[in-house]
């Protein structure tokens, strides 16, 4: 490397250093929570070589880089604007994961504004190879449980081992198997997917070769954990759970992954292509002057606008004394006096609470009545969260046992899951409200919200769950239950959602 080539990549470099921490020193809690859960997350701890590996596949484009210099780029202020905005979206309605990829947009945005589009073009697959440090894909993991439980079922079967299967979770003749989150490969898929991408980068120039690369990396773990599930079975079945029962498989997990990709590794490596040597890029000598650092002025106003509008806009309500009232027994039912429901709902962070037990005149099993109020919602006290819903991570003895399936009453919309809880099984609905409307989905309760709260409005919010035994009676049965309590009650349940709102503190 020439004199000058090297004073052109000491320049890149310190761009790039300036330009993270610059980035990094505004949005701090935010990068910090990103390198929390790269510690703590099994998941997401190949997160935490992503940079360093960055660092590394910048060195490596050295030659490649040769006496190109910094020219920035104002207008990747645009592309800065919109991440920004979605990182303040995300913080006023609590979205960790909106942050997340908002921080790591606005970075790789940042890089290329400052370093201009030549050298952009040359460091293309390092700027990308960025995002595999975002910590997301936990929503395929119920896609990805299920799929494992129903290839693991089909292939006992197949092997002639008889099995019950009751969702997630199922019988063989000398032992009881779950799917849980562990089993569901998202582990295997993400390290798989980042290790695929940096051969498939280093091993292949042409653009067919490094994606058929990423196809197989991202099939291969799929298909290695549903073997892996299969033979665990399997072992434990064959071995009277003396082997595969307990954590080692986990090991065994890991083990089987290692031995894919090494396969994968040396399959791939029949398709070797030989890197040439780069040629050192001399700039155009209309290039050689001064880089114009004027053009990144833009760039350094739209990463530090955010965080102090976010400060200014997303301000606390104080506590203040809230009760929600359950609503009174309609004709033909009474509050019940029989068995109660043990079933609760996990919403934690609500202002208020309430859960009244109803029984219809005549009925052996009673209906549940469970609300949760929120107002100025924050980390921590907000209605939609990983652990709140029918079912929680923290309920350890309660699972769901089917997906939720959306249903109509009266051109009311519900959500309906099917929960086991040590006392039996239970038909759960549930619905949301905003501001006065009624909404059934997660993602678009906080859209909702972020546009409110973007127009001035509260983030006044509840949640309204209707449980009751299945008991004896068939699902049939619990359901006419409860859309007969819904239809009885539905005026009074409207009402008692809006009596809270009128002690907001104007």
């Amino acid at each position: 490397m020439s004199r000058i080539a090297s004073r052109a990549f000491t320049t890149v470099a310190l761009a790039l250093a300036l330009t993270l921490l610059w980035v990094v020193g505004w949005y701090w809690q935010t990068a910090q929570e990103i390198a929390d859960i790269w510690r703590r997350s099994d998941t997401f701890a190949h997160g935490l070589v992503v940079l360093p590996a960055f660092a590394w596949l910048v060195w490596d484009a050295r030659e490649r880089i040769g006496e190109l210099q910094p020219q920035p780029v104002g207008w990747m202020a645009l592309p800065i604007l919109a991440a920004g905005l979605l990182w303040m979206l995300g913080g006023m309605v609590s979205v960790a994961a909106a942050q997340h990829f908002a921080l790591f947009a606005m970075l790789v945005s940042a890089f290329v504004g400052v370093l201009g589009w030549r050298l952009s073009r040359v460091l293309l697959f390092p700027l990308v190879f960025l995002f595999f440090g975002l910590p997301i894909g936990e929503f395929m993991i119920p896609t990805l449980m299920h799929y494992t439980a129903e290839v693991t079922v089909w292939a006992l079967r197949l092997s002639g081992v008889p099995v019950y299967q009751d969702g997630l979770h199922f019988v063989v003749p000398n032992g009881r198997w779950s799917v849980v989150e562990a089993c569901s490969g998202i582990r295997y898929l993400t390290a798989s997917l980042m290790v695929g991408a940096l051969y498939a980068y280093l091993n292949y120039t042409s653009l067919k070769r490094r994606l058929l690369f990423m196809v197989v990396a991202l099939i291969a773990p799929i298909l290695a954990n549903w073997l892996r599930a299969y033979m665990i079975v399997m072992m434990g079945y064959l071995t009277d759970n003396r082997f595969g029962a307990g954590e080692d498989h986990v090991f065994y997990g890991w083990i089987l992954f290692g031995v894919v990709i090494l396969a994968m590794f040396w399959i791939g490596a029949r398709w070797h292509e030989l890197r040439l040597p780069a040629a050192q890029v001399r700039a155009p000598a209309t290039m050689q002057r001064a880089a114009s650092w004027g053009r990144g002025l833009p760039l350094i106003i739209a990463i530090a606008i955010f965080p102090p509008v976010l400060k200014l806009l997303d301000t606390p309500v104080p506590d203040f004394p809230v009760r929600i009232a359950a609503p009174e027994p309609a004709a033909g039912w009474t509050t019940s006096l029989g068995p109660d429901i043990d079933y609760r709902p996990t919403y934690r962070g609500a202002r208020a609470d309430v859960f009244q037990a109803y029984a219809a005149d005549g009925a052996a099993l009673p209906v549940g009545f469970f609300a949760a109020w929120y107002v100025g919602q924050r980390e921590g006290s907000e209605m939609i969260a990983w652990e709140n819903g029918p079912t929680s991570p923290r309920q350890q003895d309660t699972r769901l046992v089917r997906n939720t399936l959306t249903l109509e009453v009266d051109g009311f919309t519900v959500r309906e899951n099917r929960i086991a809880t040590p006392a039996g099984r239970m038909l759960v609905w549930h619905w949301y409200r905003v501001n006065g409307r009624s909404l059934t989905r997660d993602a678009e309760v906080k859209l909702r919200l972020a546009f409110d709260r973007l127009r001035g409005m509260d983030d006044e919010s509840a949640v309204v769950v209707l449980v009751t035994p299945e008991g004896r009676d068939d699902e049939e049965a619990a359901r006419s239950r409860l859309e007969a309590f819904f239809r009885s009650h539905r005026t009074a349940i409207e009402a008692a959602l809006d009596a809270p709102a009128r002690s907001i503190p104007q």
